[in-house]
């Protein structure tokens, strides 16, 4: 008994710890610039104006807050217009309201610098929810899973959305707190707190649409083969009333279905224009590369750990360890939402953004396939150290004004990202010479898929001074 109860008391000592860095470090995120007009630009003002308007007023129109000039506080210039101006004078943003919901307080009490350190939190939060996941769910061992994680929420794309105004970070979380309960005992209340991860997703943003349904499918599956047959139809009606009031409130509240509807750029394009006009699948077939490798706007140059997930996929698909739809079918649905219906992946935010949503699960996948040797939580270890090093470096290049989180930031000084460059292609603009690199990283990405595969045939191996667990 007291065995036990010390480690509770070390697990719980390490979760602390380990939250407490990360939000430590990832809030130095808050004194770095979003653009040279603005502590927070682009669409954060939008959240930060709502969140404040909700804290303040209880609701979500912002007229009264952009006449104000509420915006001075955060954001240098002029606001950029993102919000029409309704029928009935009113002005609500573009974005759907639950980010500003979680901030609304925080923005009140202590302004913007207080909602941004909140999603520092939540940064420290799910670093913590990730370790206890990788070891309770997928039996990683604690000694490796704790370094890994750290050092991917350290490092961009998660620690630079760990302070940016978007609902990035909070979808993470949820995310990742469904796949811990979809893996875990299949009770009553892991049933709700299912239900409800996938009803909040939409109402961070409706593009994690996919992501919801691809938790959905997996939980039905969980529940079906536990012979859950009640919780199953409890589940899928439930979701499909919550879809319906999702649906209703948007049209009473924003007038069409999404909450693209009260936007300028959409008066005459239409809500979903969102997603494109005319949209060229082909040509956005490109990002299923670009979305890793790009030169400035890929995962690889700014944490070359990433690269490591291409086998760690390959590996669980083929191991197939207990949970791993839940790790594999979300985090497919986020990265074919990013390749095929996101408008664009080179845009005014920090790489990776579409991203982020299922990158938890990527880590989990990384942690599960490195446990297998010593050799490769080595090369994972060195891997992520470079990229912890890199988002340090564009913290030092922050403070200096060399870049912002938006702009300029492909001009960090960082070494191996400069190293890494001339070797990526550039997918804004590309010349033959960035053809040809894409077709070696196609083939590159492809030959780690298919080591990943067949790595399933190694057991984990430990080194002779190290004790098993």
């Amino acid at each position: 008994m007291s065995q036990r109860i010390g480690d509770i008391r070390r697990e719980v000592a390490t979760l602390t710890l380990l939250a407490a860095v990360v939000t430590a470090v990832v809030a130095l995120g808050v004194g770095v610039r979003s653009t040279y007009g603005g502590r927070a630009a682009v669409d954060e003002p939008e959240y930060l104006l709502t969140a404040l308007s909700i804290g303040e007023d209880g609701d979500l129109n912002i007229a009264d807050e952009l006449a104000d000039e509420r915006w001075r506080a955060f954001h240098d210039r002029d606001l950029p217009v993102q919000t029409a101006v309704l029928a009935d004078g009113r002005r609500i943003s573009p974005h759907d309201p639950l980010l500003p919901l979680l901030l609304a307080l925080p923005m009140r009490w202590g302004g913007f610098i207080a909602a941004k350190l909140t999603l520092a939190a939540m940064a420290g939060v799910l670093a913590a929810l990730t370790w206890w996941t990788a070891v309770h769910r997928f039996a990683v061992r604690p000694r490796l899973a704790l370094p890994v994680v750290a050092l991917f929420a350290t490092s961009a794309p998660l620690s630079v959305y760990a302070t940016q105004v978007y609902p990035e970070l909070p979808a993470a979380l949820i995310v990742t707190i469904a796949v811990a309960l979809l893996t875990g005992p299949v009770g009553r209340s892991a049933v709700i707190g299912i239900s409800a991860a996938i009803t909040a997703l939409p109402w961070l943003s409706v593009k994690y649409t996919g992501v919801a349904a691809a938790l959905t499918v997996v939980a039905v599956a969980v529940l079906r083969r536990h012979r859950r047959h009640p919780e199953v139809t409890a589940l899928v009606g439930g979701l499909a009333v919550m879809g319906a009031a999702y649906l209703g409130a948007h049209r009473l509240i924003y007038g069409g279905w999404t909450a693209y509807a009260t936007g300028d750029h959409f008066e005459s394009s239409g809500e979903f224009a969102v997603i494109g006009t005319s949209p060229d699948l082909s040509d956005r077939a490109v990002r299923l590369a670009g979305l890793l490798v790009d030169r400035s706007f890929g995962l690889v140059p700014w944490q070359p750990a990433w690269l490591l997930l291409v086998p760690a996929l390959g590996f669980v698909v083929r191991r197939r360890p207990a949970g791993w739809p839940s790790l594999v079918a979300p985090l497919l649905a986020g990265y074919l939402t990013a390749t095929f219906v996101a408008l664009t992946m080179h845009g005014f935010w920090w790489p990776g953004r579409q991203l982020v949503v299922v990158l938890p699960l990527g880590v989990l996948m990384v942690c599960r396939w490195a446990d297998e040797s010593v050799r490769r939580s080595r090369t994972v270890l060195a891997a992520a150290s470079v990229g912890a090093v890199t988002f340090g470096w564009s913290l030092v290049d922050g403070y200096a004004t060399r870049l912002t989180w938006v702009s300029g930031f492909d001009g960090v000084r960082a070494p191996t990202y400069r190293l890494l460059r001339p070797v990526l292609p550039d997918y804004r603009v590309p010349d033959a010479g960035d053809w040809v690199l894409h077709v070696m990283w196609c083939a590159a990405l492809l030959g780690l898929a298919a080591t990943g595969w067949r790595s399933t045939r190694a057991q984990r191996s430990l080194s002779p001074d190290e004790p098993p667990e």
